[in-house]
C-alpha cells in the first residue's frame, strides 16, 4: 500500500517550516556549527578590518546562523554566503547553501545565476588571497601559473561538488515524488476498478436470480395450472362419471410427476453450477484489491453462463404438440396451425418459443377457461413467429371454479425472454374481447 498525499500531509509533525523534527535538529546542528565557524573566522576579520573583535565575532555568528533558514529561504542563505566571502568566512555556509539551492524546486536559471555568483566570488577572493600570500613571501614563487590555478581549483572545489550533489538529490526527490503520485493514481484506479467489478458481480447475481425465477415460473406455472384445472373437473364429475374422474386423476398424477421431473432438473443445474462457490470465495476475501472483485464478477458471470447453457437443454418446438395436447385434455379447444418448413433452431430460440406458447396457454387457463384458442407458428427465412390468441370465454365454464391465482409475472417473463434474444413481443386484448400474444424471434 502506497502512502497517499493525505497520509503524507498528516505526517508533517515538525515545528514551523520543518516537515519532521529530525530535519529541524539537523538544520539546528548545521547552523550551530556554521555560527561557531564564522564566529571564529570573525576574529582575524576584525583585526584586518580594524574593528573590535567582539563585533567581528557577533557578525560571524549572525551570518553563520542564517543556515537555519536554508529550507525556507535558500536564496537568502546563498546571498549571505556570497556577501561574507570577502571576509574569508562561511565555508560550511557556502557549501550547504549551494547544496540546498540546487536541490530545491527553484527555476534552473536562478540556481545557475546564484551558483555563478558564488563561483565568481570565491574565485576572486581566492585569487586575491593567493596573490597576497605570494607577495608577502608566505608561499614560494612557483610561477605565474600558480595563482590562477589555485584560484580556479579552489573555487570549483567549493562550488561544483555541493551544486552537483544538490542537483542529483533534487532530481531523485522529484522522481520519487512522481513515482509516488503515479502509485497513488494507480491505487485509486484499482479501487475504482474493484468497485466496478463488484457492481458487475452484483448485476450478474441479480441477472442470475431473475433468470432462475423466470425459468422456475415457466416450469411450475403451466403444470400446476393444468393440475388445478383437472382437479376442478375431477371434483365436478367424481360422482357423475367415475371413469372420467379416474382419467382426470391419472392426468393430474402425470402432470405432477412431469412438474417434479422438471424441478429436479432445474435444481440439479443449480447444484452443479459453481456460482455459489464463487460467491463464497468472493465473500471470504475483501474487495480492497481488484483481483478479489474480478474473481467475484467472473464467478457470477460463469454462473449466468452455466444457467444459460442449462436453458438450452430445456424443451423444444418438437414438444409443442404434446403441450397443446395437455391443454386439450384439460378441456381447452386449441387450434394449431404451422406455416413454413420446420427446421432446427438454436436451443435458446426453440426454448423461448416453447415457453411463450406455454405461458400464453397457461394464461388462457387462468383468465379465460373454456375459451377457444388459436396457436399459430410461422417458420420464416431469418426468424420464427408465434401467436396465441383466445376468443372471449364462455359465460359459464366448468373450470371457472378452479380460481387460478395470477402472479402477474407471465407477460413480463415472456417479454424478457424474447427481447433478450433481440426479438419483438406484443400482447394485449383483441377487439372481439379475447387476448392475443405475439412474438417474433430472430433465427440466428
Amino acid at each position: 500500500m502506497t502512502t497517499t498525499g493525505e497520509a503524507r500531509a498528516e505526517g508533517l509533525t515538525g515545528p514551523w517550516w520543518w516537515a519532521r523534527w529530525r530535519s529541524a535538529v539537523l538544520d539546528g546542528t548545521l547552523a550551530l556549527v556554521s555560527a561557531v565557524e564564522c564566529g571564529a573566522e570573525g576574529v582575524p576579520f576584525a583585526r584586518d578590518a580594524g574593528i573590535p573583535v567582539a563585533a567581528g565575532v557577533v557578525f560571524g555568528v549572525l551570518a553563520g546562523s542564517t543556515l537555519l533558514l536554508r529550507r525556507m529561504w535558500p536564496i537568502a542563505v546563498v546571498l549571505v554566503s556570497i556577501a561574507i566571502s570577502p571576509a574569508q568566512m562561511g565555508f560550511l555556509l557556502t557549501v550547504v547553501g549551494l547544496y540546498t539551492l540546487a536541490a530545491s524546486e527553484l527555476p534552473r536559471r536562478i540556481i545557475a545565476a546564484l551558483a555563478g555568483m558564488s563561483l565568481l566570488g570565491t574565485l576572486v577572493v581566492t585569487f586575491v588571497r593567493a596573490q597576497q600570500d605570494m607577495t608577502r613571501g608566505e608561499v614560494s614563487n612557483l610561477g605565474d601559473w600558480f595563482v590562477p590555478f589555485i584560484s580556479i581549483t579552489a573555487s570549483l572545489g567549493v562550488t561544483a561538488p555541493p551544486l552537483l550533489l544538490g542537483l542529483y538529490v533534487g532530481a531523485r526527490r522529484r522522481l520519487m515524488e512522481s513515482l509516488r503520485e503515479r502509485a497513488d493514481s494507480l491505487e485509486r484506479e484499482l479501487q475504482l476498478l474493484a468497485e466496478r467489478a463488484e457492481e458487475r458481480a452484483e448485476w450478474a447475481r441479480n441477472e442470475e436470480r431473475t433468470r432462475i425465477a423466470r425459468e422456475m415460473h415457466d416450469v411450475v406455472a403451466h403444470r400446476v395450472s393444468l393440475m388445478v384445472v383437472h382437479a376442478a373437473a375431477l371434483q365436478a364429475v367424481a360422482r357423475k362419471d367415475p371413469e372420467k374422474a379416474v382419467k382426470n386423476a391419472v392426468l393430474v398424477g402425470d402432470m405432477g410427476r412431469q412438474a417434479l421431473t422438471e424441478l429436479r432438473e432445474m435444481l440439479g443445474v443449480l447444484r452443479s453450477g459453481d456460482g455459489g462457490a464463487g460467491r463464497r470465495e468472493g465473500a471470504s476475501v475483501p474487495l480492497a484489491a481488484v483481483g478479489a472483485a474480478a474473481a467475484v464478477a467472473a464467478a457470477a458471470s460463469r454462473a449466468v453462463a452455466d444457467e444459460e447453457g442449462a436453458v438450452g437443454e430445456g424443451p423444444c418446438l418438437s414438444e409443442l404438440d404434446e403441450l397443446i395436447g395437455q391443454s386439450a385434455a384439460a378441456g381447452m379447444v386449441v387450434d394449431l396451425s404451422v406455416e413454413g418448413e420446420a427446421r432446427a433452431y438454436a436451443p435458446e430460440v426453440e426454448q423461448t418459443a416453447y415457453r411463450v406458447v406455454q405461458e400464453a396457454l397457461t394464461n388462457v387457463h387462468k383468465h379465460a377457461a373454456g375459451a377457444k384458442t388459436h396457436v399459430r407458428l410461422a417458420h420464416r427465412v431469418s426468424e420464427i413467429a408465434m401467436q396465441v390468441e383466445n376468443e372471449p370465454p364462455p359465460e359459464v365454464s366448468s373450470a371457472s371454479s378452479a380460481r387460478l391465482p395470477s402472479g402477474g409475472n407471465g407477460l413480463v417473463g415472456m417479454r424478457e425472454r424474447v427481447v433478450g434474444l433481440g426479438g419483438v413481443f406484443v400482447s394485449g386484448p383483441t377487439d372481439a374481447g379475447g387476448f392475443r400474444v405475439s412474438a417474433v424471434i430472430p433465427a440466428s
